[in-house]
């Protein structure tokens, strides 16, 4: 195919996507009219189903490629691969005629196939909000069995027969520390700590057990109080009033978790060892990065470590510390849950305020200030981190490795960035996350993710697009320097029902193809630019290209909205739209809104209030526009 110039080869996953695409007016605007489409043929082999459905060759043979306008392609069959049910193409009509008849399924040709199928963008969002409720549903249920565990009968009372009346526990033994007292509790109780100041060595929970403190006292939030460090709020011995303090002696972590279903409650911790990182001299030189990332961030010290418990839980605790504020190695179904963690004054100062590497864990309702970033994950698919609030040294979120994770409704203020993917992970989820006044608000990578109703504020760079096979929809991008920053190579990515308002330049594009930023008659909203609406149909007459030399610069520079109405200009727009090999890279818009898709986010957002995420599910679609798409690439 030709496009911007290139001459490139796509491929579509499914033949039933490569039909749909191909027959959007958007995709041949994106990629052109193509020259040829070939699909697999599986005429060259003899298909076989394993128990499962799925598809397997002739030993030692490989399905080859037959045009598709030729094929014969088998339909409602039982052939499927994981992710459901798949349509077969071969290049003899009785090949596909003996599989149909032996594993179910009609014959039909390219014309009917592209005629039957449905819209793979609403498809692929419905399977993401499937997903969104999936996680919700599997962190609900761990923290809810967290909870369970954190109602322990008290068994042990740090302090006198005195203390233990005032926890209503008057039959619970008695300990000196909380040293004594982990060591008598057993299994399934609760070894309780008055209020006060306790100095400890390091604590471990061997079995599983709750330690549980009288609260935090004061404020509880990692803020204390109006930019005051959580010591500084506390006092100098870093207690508070009514609170329980565990304060270790500077040296390594405080309390190191390694029983399942151990829980740590309504408590402060300080007295934290200032390493974040252990450093070269504790790596292996022999393994390759990712390890030595996990051993180097895993086991710095932290206020609290979590290490292979499973189901274990931090729940109420605030932490000030150096370094980290929890770690959690390999330690599934885990909760961390109403934290307060303030961490260093200089991002190199300090470290992160939670670590989770191995395993999935709820990270829920918690605040985090100073230090590096908020939340560093690493290989920990699955986890699900929500409603927290940041003001993070460098980073809110931070993902490595990570695939399969929900990041949402978080909040973060004056990062360098807000929620950032690194190292092309999958399948992860960022919907609802509000960042302002940031270096960067949602910094994308990897593929087949969800970057959906984010609200971006006041920021340098409001969202990325990148990746390949991502959908960016209904977010709000208001008041940046740079609206959105385009930089993926392949232009797979799906860009619709967002509002960009307000941003000093719109979006920039770095040099690679035309990317189309509509889908069927559905595109974005960029505020009011002077373009027709003859039909009031809600989408402009014309294409909008928002990082065009004259469209990007309409309502900025002196006479860029009269040469975007010139007959030159129009011309240029109409020979490339008719010759793809002359466009230019950047984003075209086919279907820009005349108004908003979220309004009264976009109001609230620009009153410099927090506004509500948009409404999740896809905005009301925009009527297929009734006049020409063409035109549009030279502005």
């Amino acid at each position: 195919m030709f496009y911007s110039g290139y001459r490139y080869v796509v491929g579509y996953v499914g033949v039933e996507t490569a039909a749909s695409e191909l027959g959007d007016p958007s995709a041949r605007r994106q990629f052109g009219d193509p020259l040829a489409v070939y699909v697999s043929d599986f005429s060259s082999i003899t298909p076989t189903l394993t128990e499962e459905g799925y598809v397997v060759a002739e030993r030692g043979r490989a399905v080859g490629w037959t045009p598709a306008e030729s094929a014969h392609f088998v339909i409602g069959s039982d052939a499927r691969i994981p992710s459901g049910p798949i349509v077969l193409p071969f290049s003899e009509r009785a090949d596909a005629e003996r599989f149909a008849a032996a594993h179910g399924g009609r014959v039909v040709d390219w014309e009917t196939l592209q005629s039957r199928v449905g819209d793979p963008l609403e498809s692929r969002l419905a399977a993401f909000e499937s997903s969104i409720d999936e996680h919700r549903d599997w962190a609900n249920r761990t923290v809810r069995q967290a909870a369970e565990r954190r109602d322990r009968p008290v068994s042990v009372v740090v302090g006198s027969a005195a203390d233990a009346a005032a926890a209503d526990a008057p039959d619970a033994e008695t300990a000196s520390s909380v040293a004594a007292a982990v060591a008598r509790a057993p299994p399934n109780t609760t070894v309780y700590v008055p209020a006060g100041t306790h100095d400890v060595d390091q604590v471990v929970l061997n079995r599983s057990v709750t330690l549980r403190g009288a609260g935090v006292g004061g404020a509880g939030e990692a803020e204390g109080g109006d930019g005051a460090s959580a010591g500084e709020a506390a006092g100098d011995d870093g207690g508070a009033a009514g609170a329980t303090t565990l304060r270790g002696d500077g040296n390594g972590s405080v309390i190191v978790v390694k029983a399942d279903g151990a829980a740590v409650a309504d408590l402060r911790v300080s007295g934290v060892g200032d390493v974040g990182s252990r450093g070269r001299d504790s790596r292996n030189e022999s393994v390759d990065w990712d390890t030595t990332v996990q051993l180097a961030y895993g086991y710095g010290d932290a206020g609290i470590v979590l290490d292979g418990a499973a189901g274990a839980s931090v729940t109420n605790v605030a932490i000030d510390t150096p370094a980290s504020g929890v770690i959690v190695r390999g330690s599934p179904d885990s909760t961390l849950a109403s934290l307060s963690v303030r961490g260093a004054d200089t991002p190199r100062e300090g470290f992160m305020g939670v670590v989770l590497i191995g395993a999935p864990s709820v990270v829920e309702d918690s605040t985090f200030v100073g230090g590096r970033d908020g939340v560093y994950t690493h290989r920990a698919d699955g986890s699900v981190i929500r409603d927290n609030r940041a003001r993070p040294g460098r980073y809110g979120v931070h993902e490595m490795y990570t695939s399969d994770s929900l990041v949402a409704n978080n909040t973060v203020r004056d990062g360098q960035a807000g929620v950032i993917v690194m190292t092309r992970p999958t399948e992860n989820l960022v919907v609802g996350n509000h960042v302002r006044d940031s270096t960067y608000g949602i910094v994308p990578a990897g593929g087949a993710s969800y970057y959906a109703r984010n609200v971006v504020v006041g920021n340098e760079y409001g969202i990325g697009v990148a990746g390949d096979r991502n959908a960016f929809v209904g977010n709000v991008v208001v008041d940046n320097r740079i609206g959105a920053r385009a930089s993926e190579i392949l232009p797979s990515n799906w860009v619709v029902r967002n509002d960009f308002v307000g941003n000093g330049r719109a979006v920039e594009a770095s040099i690679g193809p035309l990317r189309t930023w509509s889908h069927r008659g559905v595109g974005n909203y960029w505020g009011a630019v002077p373009i027709a609406d003859a039909d009031a149909d809600g989408v402009y007459d014309r294409p909008y290209r928002p990082s065009g030399a004259v469209d990007s610069r309409i309502g900025r520079v002196a006479g860029a909205t009269t040469l975007a109405q010139s007959p030159a200009v129009a011309t240029l727009r109409r020979v490339q739209a008719a010759v793809s090999g002359l466009r230019q890279s950047g984003v075209v818009d086919d279907a820009a809104r005349t108004r908003p898709f979220h309004p009264a986010v976009v109001a609230a957002a620009r009153n410099d209030s927090e506004p509500t995420a948009p409404a999740a599910g896809p905005a009301t679609p925009v009527p297929e526009p009734t006049h020409g798409t063409s035109g549009g690439e030279a502005a």
